[in-house]
């Protein structure tokens, strides 16, 4: 069975190629994704080393100015997808969208060049300045204040984008009356009990409207935006990130770039006690407008240990929760508390199960000693597969594919770890 699937994992990774990068799926996806590009790699790394390095090299192409990694990049037009670059108008070249997604491609570059040989070390060498930039515009831009907790500026920059998590700043954000009726290609080609709402998306593009009209400014967007909260995600995301810079660093012989990252990392565990949730026994996302909290329990809340936060009787907690959360589902680790009653286990990032942030779940556990669990993660993605193909998302109370089919990131971490193989098996000199 491992065999076949293999296989078809690497079949879906070769027919998403593009020619230098990945789409996450055909038509619902059509353009390069920032973390799914860097998971797309992971899995490309087991069969096609140089194709790994060309899909996170490609992706920095479309890096800006100011260091940031924007979430899509637009390396052609394509009818199929909406909002597209006439939306954002980002006056670059290539165009792509005005904000980025969770930072993944350090500790991507990290796991490449530990199990590869001297090519992965100098291709991870050449991109070295540029994920610099990026972690410091991370840095500058959605923390302008210092305080150590990151903001996003929009839903889409989580990579979670409808969770309920935004539900307290996205009833804020305004739609503007001259927005219009603008179109929904992505229910043209999915169900749409299982993508956002109308209401929703009219939301997500006034915010993009806001972005465009002040040029991508993106302390005014921090500062003055329709929103901006913390997602534990990207958070987490960023100082794992942090955290495989600074070893990225010490391997290259960069002291004062390992001390800059070092200090960025203190500076974030410092920052995440003020988005903990006695309440809910763990890290939530916080609105920085209004201060409100969320109000449950996510797979981006189970990242914690992946990014070593909070203190001892802090990660506890949220191993609990997490057990806890496991004994209510079928299959792990859903997107929201199926306990809650906003939990709908079809709904995108409203309940779905994910396979890049179940391995990034795994990846803490096992940090943290939590074998059983990391392994129950990696099982539960494995047999989701094995019953219902290489989704987007799965159902966690009936493992149901659910979203796009034939989807990049679901293959890659299939091939990189979901199947029970030592992750990334190294490939030598």
């Amino acid at each position: 069975m491992h065999t076949s699937l293999k296989q078809q994992a690497i079949d879906i990774l070769r027919m998403n190629d593009r020619g230098g990068y990945t789409v996450p799926t055909a038509r619902l996806y059509p353009y390069q994704w920032e973390w799914d590009s860097v998971f797309a790699a992971l899995g490309f790394a087991t069969f096609d080393r140089d194709r790994a390095w060309v899909e996170i090299e490609t992706l920095f192409s479309g890096q800006w100015a100011d260091g940031m990694v924007p979430h899509i990049i637009f390396h052609k037009t394509d009818p199929d997808y909406f909002p597209g670059p006439e939306m954002w108008k980002s006056n670059t070249v290539p165009p792509s969208s005005g904000h980025s997604q969770p930072p993944v491609a350090a500790s991507a570059m990290l796991t490449m060049m530990k199990t590869g040989g001297a090519i992965d070390r100098a291709r991870a060498k050449a991109l070295f300045d540029k994920l610099i930039r990026w972690h410091r515009w991370f840095h500058t831009y959605r923390d302008p204040d210092e305080t150590g907790v990151v903001g996003i500026i929009h839903p889409w920059e989580s990579g979670r984008d409808n969770c309920p998590d935004w539900d307290i700043g996205m009833a804020e954000v305004a739609v503007p009356e001259d927005l219009g009726d603008l179109p929904r290609r992505d229910i043209t080609h999915v169900d749409p009990s299982e993508r956002p709402t109308a209401e929703q998306y009219n939301r997500y593009l006034a915010i993009v409207k806001f972005g465009q009209e002040c040029r991508w400014d993106h302390l005014e967007i921090a500062r003055n935006g329709p929103f901006f909260m913390v997602d534990p995600c990207v958070q987490f995301a960023l100082m794992r990130g942090d955290r495989d810079l600074a070893e990225l660093a010490d391997a290259f012989g960069e002291p004062g770039i390992r001390d800059e990252a070092e200090s960025w990392l203190k500076h974030s565990k410092e920052g995440c006690e003020t988005f903990w949730s006695e309440d809910v026994g763990g890290f939530v996302a916080k609105d920085l407008r209004s201060g409100g909290l969320s109000t449950a329990f996510t797979n981006a809340s189970a990242m914690a240990l992946y990014a070593d936060a909070g203190t001892p009787d802090q990660q506890n907690r949220s191993v609990a929760e997490i057990a806890a959360i496991l004994d209510n589902c079928s299959y792990g680790f859903p997107s929201w508390d199926p306990r809650d009653e906003q939990f709908e286990s079809r709904r995108y990032w409203r309940g779905p199960i994910w396979s890049v942030v179940n391995y990034m779940i795994a990846i803490g556990l096992a940090d943290k000693d939590e074998t059983a669990l990391a392994e129950r993660l990696r099982a539960d993605t494995r047999k989701a597969v094995e019953k219902s193909g290489f989704y987007e998302y799965f159902d966690p109370l009936s493992g149901e594919g659910l979203g796009g089919k034939l989807f990049t990131w679901t293959a890659a971490i299939h091939l990189a770890w979901a199947m029970g193989d030592d992750m990334l098996q190294a490939e030598g000199e």
